[in-house]
Parts: structure tokens; sequence; C-alpha cells
């Protein structure tokens, strides 16, 4: 038996190897550098995989959901959550067949009204791609095809419960994932072009124009934010159309949401209008707009990513809030904040705390975002 060679690494092919990743990090470019970096924060990096899931449940809502929005079972109301299970047990033993365990129903006379139990002899088999009410996939597609669904269209399935008219909650959470996250994403959107055209201009040109726009600032975030939002949701008039108050809700979180950001590009354009490509584009006769957009914004961009990523949290909860109040988004909107409307009184939750989920939803939503902020805040600057 022969003993296998034991190989050393010279001092001199460590430092060779070590010089090469200084060379490569030299070299690469800075989108590069923000990856390797965004990738060493564990925290993040989860936080983006389940930020992309949920933004994934928005676009295939429909495929997703059993059921649609308005699908009701009276006899269902306040039922609660069944478990999903994949093997039935048989005579030849257990085979996968997703089922949901059936209720028993009592009707209890002194509170008025029904009772429900998981009955586990009772077995409602479930079925993968199923056929039920008809959409269209991605707006474009013509189908009827869902994700999951009863087998027979007449046994309950309520993986997250049903509310007080019977419908399904799971299929109203993803529904209301769409516009809770969306909401987020055009409101940032419109904060975004806001905050950097007017902070831009504020940190460039400065004067009387930088002082104009800070005591705008100024004044926006010294109103409270709650009686200003209900002050401006008041304003829209009950009889529009859902998609009309959508849009203003969106307005109304974007012209609160883009004082901030409008701070942290007033700074770096006061720190970067005196460097000297700023100078040169100024020589080459590049007009004020060309050079903010074109030169300075994409010199500290991925700060503005990390800092709109940490921003669209915020906007979820403000959507939340307003319409838990009940003067943001309403019925038939679904959003979870419209949701969240039914669990208000301790009734509701005491009987029916699967009302909920829509909370918990919004709870892993935020934390998703915060994480990744976090670590695109940090791989902002990789040379750090």
């Amino acid at each position: 038996m022969t003993d296998s060679p034991i190989t050393f690494r010279a001092p001199a092919d460590v430092n060779t190897a070590q010089h090469e990743v200084e060379s490569l990090v030299e070299v690469a470019a800075q989108w590069r550098l923000i990856w390797w970096k965004f990738r060493k924060h564990r925290l993040a990096m989860v936080g983006g995989i389940i930020t992309i899931l949920i933004y994934l449940v928005a676009i295939f809502a429909e495929f997703l959901a059993p059921f649609t929005t308005d699908a009701y079972a009276a006899k269902y109301t306040y039922a609660p959550p069944q478990a999903l299970h994949f093997f039935q047990q048989t005579a030849d033993g257990f085979h996968f067949q997703p089922y949901v365990n059936g209720y028993k129903v009592e009707i209890d006379y002194n509170a008025g009204r029904r009772t429900f139990e998981v009955d586990p002899t009772v077995e409602y088999p479930v079925g993968l791609f199923v056929h039920g009410a008809a959409y269209k996939l991605l707006g474009v597609i013509d189908t009827d095809v869902h994700l999951i669904g009863p087998i027979d269209k007449s046994h309950p399935m309520y993986l997250f419960g049903a509310d007080h008219l019977g419908r399904d909650m799971f299929s109203r959470a993803i529904y209301g994932t769409r516009i809770s996250v969306t909401i987020g994403l055009v409101g940032v959107a419109l904060s975004l072009v806001l905050g950097i055209l007017l902070g831009g201009v504020s940190g460039y040109f400065g004067g009387w124009i930088d002082n104009a726009i800070q005591r705008l600032i100024e004044f926006l975030q010294a109103i409270p934010s709650i009686p200003l939002w209900m002050a401006l949701a008041a304003a829209i008039p009950k009889d529009v159309s859902p998609l009309t108050v959508y849009f203003f809700i969106t307005v109304i979180l974007s012209v609160i949401g883009w004082t901030g950001l409008a701070r942290v590009v007033r700074g770096k354009f006061y720190t970067l209008k005196t460097e000297d490509f700023v100078k040169a584009a100024r020589l080459d006769g590049c007009s004020s707009l060309r050079i903010i957009f074109r030169h300075m914004v994409p010199s500290f961009l991925s700060h503005i990513i990390a800092v709109v990523t940490l921003a669209i949290p915020g906007m979820i909860l403000a959507e939340t809030a307003l319409s838990f109040l009940g003067i943001g988004l309403r019925e038939p909107i679904v959003s979870w904040g419209v949701l969240l409307q039914e669990a208000q009184n301790i009734r509701a939750i005491s009987t029916a705390p699967w009302l909920l989920w829509p909370g918990i939803a919004v709870v892993i939503t935020v934390l998703s975002l915060n994480f990744l902020g976090d670590g695109l805040r940090d791989a902002a600057d990789p040379y750090s």
C-alpha cells in the first residue's frame, strides 16, 4: 500500500492566486461587484427569492387561485380552514391523491349561527390543473385551467377558511396580492420620477430654486401622514369606478412618498456637480436635463435602487392602512387591506381568526422587501 502524495502549494502560488483575484476585482464592472457582495448577504438572498415568488403569485393570480373573488357558498359562511393532504390511504396502501376533509355542520340556536368541524371520515378529492372559471392568462390567453381545485365543483375547499359570505379566503388573498404589491410598484415609480426630477433640479441649480423645493418638502413632511391620507382619500367621489379609485390611491401615496428620495438625490447632486465628468459634460454643451439624467443619475443608480426597494414596503403598508380604515380601496377591489376590514371587530376574530391571513401576507412581504433592500443598500457600495 503506497501513501498518496501530499502536495503543498508554494507561497508564490498562493500570492499568484490572490493577485489574480485582486486583478479580477479591479477590472470587474460595478454591477458584477454589487452582485458578488449582495450574494454574501444571506437574508437579502432569502428576501429576494421570496419577493420574486410573491410577484409571480401576483402575475399568475388567476391560474393559482382555485376560485374567483366573487364565488361564494352561503352554507359555508365562516367555515374553518381545511388541511390539504397529498396521500390517500386505500386497501393497497398509500397513493398520491390530494384531498381535503369535509365538514360536520351543527346549528347553534343560542348564537343563531352554524358551527363547523372538520370531519376526518369524509374525503373530497382535489386535483391539479383542473378546469374551473374561465380567465385570460397574462391578459391574453383564454383558458380555464387552475393549478388546484376540487374535482367535484359541489365539494367545498377552503384552504384558508371562508369569510362571512362563504368566499374562499385563499383565492381572495392570492388576488389581493396583485393589488397590494403592484400599488407599491406604481406608487414608488411615480415617487421616483418626482424625487429624481425635483431633487436633481434642487441640488443641481441651488439658489432660490433649491430653497423653494426644500420648503415644499418640509411643508409636506410636517403634515401628519394619516390626517393627510384621510383628507385626500375623502376627496375621492364615492361613485367612481374601482380602477379610478386605484389610480387616485397611487397618486395619493406618490404625493407623500417622493420627499424622502428627493432629499437623498439633492445631497448626491450637491457632491457630484463639482466632479470633473459633470464639468466636461457642461463644457461639451449638454443641456441641464441631459447632464442630470444621462450623467449624474447613473453614477449612483445602485443607491437609488436600494432606496426604492426600501420604499416599496412603506407604500404597501400605507395602502393596507388606508383600506383597513375604509378610506382607501374598497369592494369589489380585492387587496390585503380590503380583506383585513372584516377583522376589525373582536367577534369576527374570535369566531374566524383565519381572517387575519392577509395580515400575515403583509408581514412576510414587508420583511422580504426590507431584507432585500438592506442587502442592496450594503452592496450598493461594493468598494467598501
